[in-house]
């Protein structure tokens, strides 16, 4: 079933054209990666799609069964709203129904109208199946890190309007989503959680997205925006990048043809005479595509990553019993390291476990409660922020980065002007003397990036360097970090930038001392799997010594809630051989097999769960 068609669109801002007269569909439970270079109209296609801004010509369809929701980068929310009145702001009977319902759970002990109105109400609910809905809210709210639902709107930061944002568009459970970077502003708990949503889900999704092992897990296809076209790539995030090269290096090939026979034909032209017979009018038409085709743009907009090393003493950072706590709340407990030259060190933990007050510690934006935080005099360090830049409005590109420097020093030795290092970062002249206003959000962090590099730091701290950026600018900084020779502590969502770059990483729980491991992301996460599947078997031999030591008769309840588990596991076990046989058969195409596989993995883990407690039970008959 066709959910969007896209039909010969074009976009323009000023003299500028974003992409035109592109065209492409999207069915039914196909998902799209959107990539490209910053400023090259991402997240303006994903709003022309949601209806959002308007193209300047071309047209988008939607099928009038289809059910759209649009996630963009900052959800508009009013501020006066709690989060769940935020949540259940939609028309739909249903949650107007549980709107009313917590309006008067409220009020029932001081109202006694409202007391009387719940009577009704729970029957209603009963009958919509609201208590489920409302069950999958929460649950989807606390999955994404949300909570407290009477937080009002106007309170929280621009990561959790946007994990608010990410519940409600899960919630109205649509046909089809848009959404832009999805993965910021979520802890990586969260991620894999949404990750594994999506992958086991049949709706339709098109997304911007930095995140590579998101994107592999979850897409099926990739659409790239480039020198204003499109192009597909029906792979993961590996084959994009081998059938990328092959395509730049053909149409180079192309070019050249091109510009060979346009010498020809531009010879051919100049010697003819203005009156011209049907054959040479046809030459001449052709010349037209001819000229276009050997004139194309083929620069790659590549940044180039170059800053000369500063010199490293002996002692870079020192942390001795460093403590800090918060409105009586401890954060960070008595944490002690040396850091040595070269490491590159990731940090894990969720939202609120303290990790951007351990960044501020070492950086000596605020002080310890206790401790001592000794930096070696050698040592300078650049702090990449998570928070948005906040460039002074009015001034202009150049302006910004020659407040810091006009002579910038790289890694070979050299020396070039603020204009020419800007041309390294992918700032052409003319958009060097742009206003910092106009600039997209991918590029303004790509700005911000660059002033942090401007001063040679040799201790790097990187608070999410990798929302907003785009993933070719995500590769140049991947090469330069890993060939950096100063020490770099890097907070980041993206697993597969931590797996490529750290070596060792501080995991923050909180309320708990930070705990040091060794090992990239990956090691850790195979690590916790392996230490809760221990916990796991541990409780069950616990649960069946207690069952034993109590020798005690099953209840009626138990009686059928065994006879019903028996029933249930027949019928799981007759889908899973279902599934085994279809995967078996070879039919399918990749995307297909790859969901049969996804379920029968989801309905194995369902038959484990089902099994122990099945054998907890029969313990009691």
């Amino acid at each position: 079933m066709n959910y969007l068609s896209v039909d010969q669109l074009s976009k323009s801002f000023g003299e500028r054209t974003l992409f035109e007269n592109i065209s492409f569909g999207l069915s039914q439970g196909q998902k799209i990666a959107l990539v490209g270079v910053n400023g090259s109209g991402k997240s303006t296609l994903l709003k022309i799609l949601a209806g959002i801004d308007s193209p300047d010509r071309g047209q988008v369809v939607i099928n009038s069964e289809v059910k759209l929701a649009y996630l963009g980068q900052q959800p508009d929310f009013e501020p006066d709203l709690t989060i769940l009145e935020a949540i259940l702001a939609g028309d739909d009977a249903v949650s107007q129904l549980i709107k009313k319902y917590e309006y008067h759970v409220a009020r029932v002990d001081t109202d006694a109208e409202s007391a009387e109105k719940l009577t009704v109400l729970i029957e209603q609910m009963e009958e919509a199946d609201a208590w489920n809905y409302e069950s999958q809210l929460k649950e989807i709210l606390g999955k994404v890190g949300i909570h407290n639902l009477e937080q009002k709107i106007g309170e929280l930061s621009g990561g959790q309007k946007k994990r608010v944002g990410l519940a409600k568009t899960l919630i109205e459970k649509p046909d089809l989503i848009i959404l832009d970077e999805p993965t910021n502003h979520l802890d990586l708990a969260a991620i894999e959680w949404l990750e594994n949503y999506f992958s086991s889900s049949q709706l339709a999704l098109i997304m911007v997205t930095h995140d590579r092992y998101f994107l592999d897990n979850v897409t099926t296809e990739i659409i790239e925006l480039e020198n204003e076209g499109l192009y597909h790539y029906q792979g993961n995030y590996a084959y994009f990048l081998e059938k990328k090269t092959e395509r730049e290096q053909n149409a180079q090939i192309e070019k050249d043809k091109a510009r060979s026979q346009y010498k020809k034909e531009l010879e051919w032209i100049r010697r003819q005479p203005k009156a011209r017979g049907t054959k040479a009018k046809y030459r001449v038409e052709a010349f037209d595509d001819i000229k276009k085709r050997a004139h194309v743009n083929l620069e790659k907009s590549d940044v180039v990553l170059q800053v000369s090393d500063r010199r490293q003493g002996g002692k870079i950072v020192e942390l001795e019993k460093v403590t800090k706590a918060f409105n009586g709340q401890q954060v960070i407990q008595s944490f002690s390291y040396i850091f040595k030259k070269g490491e590159k060190i990731g940090i894990v933990g969720e939202n609120g476990s303290g990790k951007s007050t351990f960044l501020n510690l070492i950086n000596q934006k605020i002080m310890p409660d206790s401790g001592e935080v000794i930096l070696g005099q050698t040592t300078l360090i650049g702090y990449y922020e998570q928070k948005e830049p906040d460039f002074q409005a009015g001034l202009k590109v150049i302006d910004v980065v020659k407040e810091i420097a006009e002579i910038v020093s790289l890694s070979d030795g050299s020396t070039v002007s603020a204009s020419k290092f800007l041309t390294l970062f992918n700032f052409s002249v003319k958009a060097q003397y742009d206003y910092v206003d106009k600039l997209s959000g991918g590029e303004k962090r790509r700005l911000q990036l660059l002033l942090v590099l401007i001063r040679n730091p040799n201790f790097l701290i990187l608070d999410e360097p990798t929302n907003d950026l785009d993933l070719i600018t995500l590769r140049v900084l991947e090469d330069f970090l890993a060939g950096f020779k100063g020490c770099v502590i890097i907070v980041s969502h993206d697993r597969y930038f931590m797996d490529r770059l750290v070596e060792q990483l501080f995991v923050f729980e909180k309320g708990k001392a930070i705990r040091p491991f060794t090992g990239n992301y990956s090691d850790y996460r195979q690590a916790e799997r392996h230490s809760t599947e221990k916990t796991v078997v541990e409780a069950t031999r616990e649960v069946k010594e207690r069952v034993k030591t109590e020798a005690r008769k099953m209840s009626f309840k138990e009686k059928r809630e065994l006879e019903e588990i028996e029933k249930e596991l027949e019928t799981i076990n007759g889908e899973k051989e279902r599934l085994i046989i279809m995967l078996n058969s070879g039919e399918g195409d990749h995307a297909l097999l790859a969901q049969w596989g996804k379920e029968l993995k989801m309905l194995e883990d369902k038959i484990d769960t089902k099994e122990m407690r099945w054998l907890e039970l029969s313990e009691l008959e």
